[in-house]
């Protein structure tokens, strides 16, 4: 929701800049308005928007990148509990207390990144307490033969990698994009319209142009911020990996 409110007040300030940009014009001399002063100011407002479209582009493929990495995770984890559960099974009914502890182990994960209630507080800190017991219950099988040796073996390095990329989704809970490029872009941003609202004809299609220029510039923000961010506000890595893996575990 956050996000949401940064969006919608870049938006307000960059209108409120070009109408101050529109005011401002009413008061400048004549030469400054000449047909010279027009093209020179254009030329700049053209270099300074190149530079914010470049660094606008940098921001949404950082954050994009971001978003794209933890859902690989996420479909990663899905994919190595269900192969864990698989092993298990394949152990025999020796494992089924591992796997009983492994599925309440991955319907509390869930419970705790994607939470029922929207207002819940989304928690990327791993259940330490089951996770070792999962690891326990794996660690104290006890080995009849080759087969469920190597079975073991296999289930103890999943568990592993799960922990590990467990870690990494709190590690990259972190924002990625830099709030100085943020800056830097939003001042940028409040260059361009008040130069071109003080040179565009006080018109209701540049006025309209100028509004419409906020808006998208305020999505573009806002899309950032919200992929920055995966697990929280509206567009978000969604549970179906995981959920659609606990229903198996469930069976």
């Amino acid at each position: 929701m956050i996000t949401t409110y940064i969006s919608i007040i870049l938006f307000v300030c960059l209108v409120g800049v070009a109408l101050l940009g529109r005011w401002v014009r009413r008061y400048l001399p004549a030469e400054h308005l000449s047909a010279d002063s027009k093209d020179a100011v254009k030329l700049a407002m053209g270099l300074v928007a190149t530079m914010t479209a470049i660094l606008l582009g940098l921001l949404i493929n950082s954050a994009k990148g971001t978003f794209e990495t933890t859902r690989g995770e996420v479909i990663q984890m899905a994919a190595k509990v269900a192969l864990l559960d698989r092993l298990l099974k394949l152990y025999g009914p020796e494992a089924m207390d591992a796997r009983r502890a492994l599925r309440d182990a991955t319907a509390d994960g869930v419970r705790r990144i994607w939470p029922v209630k929207g207002s819940a507080a989304v928690r990327l800190d791993p259940n330490q307490q089951m996770g070792d017991a999962v690891y326990a219950a794996i660690h104290g099988l006890s080995s009849n033969g080759d087969t469920q040796r190597a079975l073991k073996a296999e289930a103890s390095t999943l568990m592993m990698q799960l922990g590990e990329l467990r870690s990494l989704l709190q590690a990259q809970a972190a924002p990625s994009v830099s709030k100085p490029l943020l800056i830097a872009l939003v001042c940028w941003l409040v260059i361009i319209f008040f130069g071109f609202s003080v040179v565009a004809p006080p018109n209701a299609t540049s006025t309209l142009a100028l509004g419409a220029s906020a808006f998208a510039v305020g999505c573009a923000v806002l899309l950032i911020l919200e992929l920055d961010h995966p697990f929280y506000g509206s567009i978000r890595i969604p549970s179906e990996p995981m959920t659609n893996v606990l229903n198996q575990l469930a069976e």
